[in-house]
Formats: structure tokens, sequence, C-alpha cells
């Protein structure tokens, strides 16, 4: 997938979901997925902004990990995600991505 799908693919998914009251940004060797949970449903998109939380892991972990191929808390516990910021802020990330 390019980065446009995975955006296109987690607005799709937080389109059907509430506000979390954070900000998170996924941070790729390709560019950023941004999404604004302070909005309802989120926001999705490549703006590179300030977020509460960033995760940054390598643009193909992302993509397994958006694909249901690769776990979030197994990408995290192997050093294939990175977490800056608030770590509460990233768990609650599961109930978006799924």
């Amino acid at each position: 997938m390019t980065l446009q799908e995975i955006t296109a693919k987690m607005k799709e998914g937080a389109s059907k979901k509430s506000s979390f009251g954070n900000s998170v940004k996924f941070s790729t060797e390709q560019g950023v997925v941004y999404i604004d949970g302070n909005a309802t449903p989120p926001a999705v998109s490549n703006d590179d902004k300030d977020a509460d939380c960033t995760i940054k892991m390598d643009f193909s972990d992302l993509d397994d990990m958006i694909n249901g191929k690769l776990d979030g808390m197994t990408a995290f516990m192997t050093g294939k995600l990175k977490i800056e910021g608030d770590m509460g802020v990233a768990m609650k990330l599961q109930s978006i991505l799924r």
C-alpha cells in the first residue's frame, strides 16, 4: 500500500468512531499519518503537526499493522514501533485501528 492508501483506510475506519480526546501521529520514512481524535469522527490527514503521541515505525511495518499482519503490542515489544509522548494515547488507538 502507499501512504495515501493507508491514510484512506484509516479515514474509513475513523469515520465510524467517536472522538478519543487526543492527537496521534504515525511517523515513517515515507511521511506521516496524523489523527485528530478531538474531532468526531476523528480526522485523519498527512499533516505533520505536533501530536500528544508520536508513533515511529518503518513504513512496511505500519502497512503490516494496518492490514492485520502485525499486532501493535508485538511491534512495540520487538522494537518495530517506538512511542514518544503519552503512552496512554497509544493504547486508545487499538480501538481506532480495528
